[in-house]
């Protein structure tokens, strides 16, 4: 990296240090694929591994696993494939170093298991394992769409991050995952189960009806105040940061605002918008390289926009 990059790289530094014996697990999503989840997943994880961290990303992306190939490593011969197929494999098993002391991968599966197709025990088995592994931090670079399980994978997470694109397919997609994500949340409080029609009809709505989370706090105050208290505390609570990729003007760099805008008025939901990332065609000359974006063009204006984005985060996520 260039020497500024080492210098903000160290300056960020003196947040890390509080965060040393605190172990988080970030979850990477969106509405669709195409958006750059597993660029920004391998060049956060990069950036974090830079500062000293030991971290494991993890492809969630059952049969479409690519992120080896933007760390620059050959495809894994152990996956997640033989983690779901064998009982007797551990997470731990599966572990790939990278060009990267600090830095290590645990590859999705090569073959058609895909991750709609995973068993909720097999889903609650990895969630539950994820924290034995010895990382510092450990980054799930999730599949497109919002299956149950994405959705219980980002849920499961200390920090969902949420990435799309300044055009208006990927900016619906992405509002109805946060949509999508925060029922899911609610429906699997059982203190919410009486509210189970209510939270459904609020899941089905168009963006501009009004089934917001504030609508069934209402309606939850005329059943029982204290599961209405509760609900808000989780409302509160819940804030998915967002990463807009591909900015090329300062409209679509605005748009980070509008949607944080718009999730408050129409879900009640507090979307952090926690930066953008350049257009920039080294991108695709990284991949075509295989090689990882931060180290193979450390000039480029997204290692900036990177540290800008990995400042916001850890300052957000300090103890």
């Amino acid at each position: 990296m260039s020497d500024n990059s080492e210098n903000n790289m160290s300056d960020i530094s003196d947040i890390m240090g509080e965060k040393q014996g605190s172990q988080q697990i970030w979850a990477i999503g969106g509405g669709k694929g195409g958006v750059g989840k597993s660029l920004v997943t391998s060049n956060l994880a990069i950036c974090l591994s830079l500062l000293g961290m030991k971290v494991v990303i993890i492809d969630m992306d059952l049969g479409g696993a690519n992120i080896h190939t933007c760390l620059g490593v050959p495809i894994p011969d152990k996956t997640l494939s033989d983690y779901f197929g064998k009982s007797s494999t551990k997470l731990s098993d599966l572990i790939t170093p990278t060009p990267l002391n600090n830095l290590f991968l645990i590859s999705g599966a090569q073959d058609e298991l895909g991750i709609a197709n995973l068993r909720n025990i097999q889903k609650n088995k990895l969630i539950s394992q994820l924290r034995d592994l010895d990382a510092d931090y450990i980054l799930l670079d999730l599949g497109a769409g919002t299956t149950h399980n994405t959705l219980d994978f980002f849920l499961s997470a200390d920090q969902g991050i949420l990435v799309t694109l300044p055009e208006p397919t990927s900016i619906e997609n992405t509002y109805r995952f946060i949509k999508s994500v925060f029922y899911r949340k609610l429906s699997q409080l059982d203190d919410f189960l009486e509210l189970s029609p209510i939270i459904d009809k609020a899941l089905n709505s168009k963006i501009s009806e009004n089934h917001s989370p504030a609508e069934i706090v209402a309606k939850a105050r005329e059943i029982n105040p204290m599961i209405a208290d509760k609900l808000e505390r989780e409302i509160a609570e819940f804030s998915p940061k967002l990463i807009i990729n591909q900015a090329r003007t300062q409209a679509d760099i605005d748009i980070g605002f509008s949607m944080k805008i718009i999730s408050k008025k129409y879900f009640g939901i507090n979307l952090d918008y926690v930066g953008y990332l350049e257009y920039d065609a080294t991108v695709w000359q990284s991949v075509k390289r295989k090689k990882p974006l931060i180290l193979e063009f450390p000039s480029s204006a997204l290692v900036k926009n990177f540290e800008n984005i990995i400042h916001r985060v850890l300052n957000l996520t300090k103890k």
